[in-house]
This record gives structure tokens, C-alpha cells and sequence, in this order.
């Protein structure tokens, strides 16, 4: 496959044509010219000459060839760059950010990520839930956020987690009283919970994503 890309080295003024016309095939036909196509259109005698142009193109930046099919031209643009860096975290629902309460997860489709904008490599244990609630507010964590978490890590003291505490799902600090871990909300209006039998950590969260919400408008 031939990519174009958005930077190159200087063209000459034959070249730059020869780049616009493949360019413009590419918006309006969807395929890669032929050799003999650019060579029709430019009058050239042969096709070596359309060649010749190509692998200068080539030789310069403007274009690549990525595989061996002569007519799977490519535009790249910056919008094809920032969608090879996007990734899909699956979303297993939602999780209270308030009292405990018993659910059962399943996956609601995913969220796709820029994974330089977010800071981190997602795995195959990487997740995303909605949150629901208020008792993590003083972490910034609002209702209607996405916390992305991370299976399998073990959670060090001011984390927060996604847990199970007595069979119960939910989203708190992950603290230790006397040396026994409790989860710890992070508004005044909650309690902290202490596992009577069981606390299981589900993940511990890497990162959090806001939908933007837009201002409401006078009528």
C-alpha cells in the first residue's frame, strides 16, 4: 500500500504535480493511479517515466509503499495518525460511588482512548466503569466519569479501587486501619467500609475520563 504523507522533503514542480494528481485519484476514484494512468495524464512517453517520479516521491517521504499492491493508495493525514494511537477499553457497566450495593457486571461496548493523551499503555486486563454517585467527589471523581482500572494490581494505600466488600461492588479509597484495609469515602457524608468477611480488589484505577457536557442555553 502507498501512504502519502502530510510532510516531505522538497518537491520539484513536476513532482508536487505528480503528488497532487495521485492525491486527487485518491479523493475522488478511491484507488491508486496506475503507472500508465499518470503516464496518460501527464503525456509522458512511458511508464519508466511515471515510475521515475513515484520513487523519487518516494525517495523524498511524500509517499510509501507499504506492501505490494500497486493501487491501495492511502492519504495519510493527521487524523490517520491519532487513530492508530487510539485503543478500545471494554466498559463492564457502571460502579456506585456512594453505599454498596450488589450487581453483577457485564461488558456495554468500550471506550476508545488516545493513549498519549491518557499516559498509559492499556493490557488485556485493562477496563473501563461509569461511575455512579457522589462519595469520591473529593478525588474529583463525578458521577457520569469513566475510571479506567487495571486488574491485578496490587493496591497500595491511597489508591482507588473497584472492589468487592462482602460480595457488594464499589468505587472507594483503598486505606489501611490498624493495619487491616478499609475503603475509605471521599466525601464527609460516608462512612468508611470495613469488610465483615470479604474484600476483593477488582482493579485499581490508572486514569479517569470526563465526558465534556455542554452548557445549557437560555431559551
Amino acid at each position: 500500500m502507498l501512504y502519502i504523507c502530510t510532510r516531505m522533503t522538497k518537491l520539484t514542480r513536476r513532482q508536487q504535480q505528480v503528488f497532487a494528481f495521485i492525491q486527487k485519484q485518491q479523493q475522488v476514484a478511491g484507488l491508486t493511479p496506475s503507472l500508465r494512468e499518470i503516464a496518460t495524464h501527464f503525456g509522458f512517453r512511458s511508464t519508466t517515466a511515471a515510475a521515475d517520479h513515484v520513487s523519487a516521491l518516494r525517495r523524498k517521504g511524500a509517499i510509501h509503499q507499504a506492501d505490494g499492491k500497486a493501487r491501495a493508495l492511502r492519504i495519510k493525514t493527521p487524523l490517520d495518525s491519532l487513530r492508530r494511537r487510539l485503543v478500545d477499553i471494554p466498559v463492564y457497566g457502571n460502579i456506585p460511588a456512594g453505599l454498596a450495593e450488589s450487581r453483577e457486571q457485564t461488558a456495554e461496548g468500550c471506550i476508545s482512548i488516545s493513549v498519549q493523551t491518557l499516559g498509559l499503555r492499556p493490557t488485556s486486563r485493562t477496563f473501563a466503569l461509569e461511575v455512579r454517585g457522589d462519595s469520591m467527589i473529593g478525588r474529583h471523581i463525578l458521577p457520569g466519569d469513566y475510571v479506567v482500572l487495571e486488574h491485578g494490581l496490587t493496591p497500595h494505600p491511597g489508591d482507588v479501587v473497584a472492589a468487592l466488600i462482602d460480595n457488594e461492588s464499589t468505587l472507594k479509597t483503598y486505606v489501611l486501619d490498624k493495619g487491616k484495609p478499609v475503603l475509605k469515602a471521599e466525601n464527609p457524608r460516608y462512612s468508611k467500609l470495613i469488610p465483615a468477611q470479604e474484600l476483593v480488589i477488582q482493579g485499581v484505577m490508572v486514569a479517569l475520563i470526563r465526558k465534556h457536557k455542554p452548557a445549557a442555553r437560555a431559551g
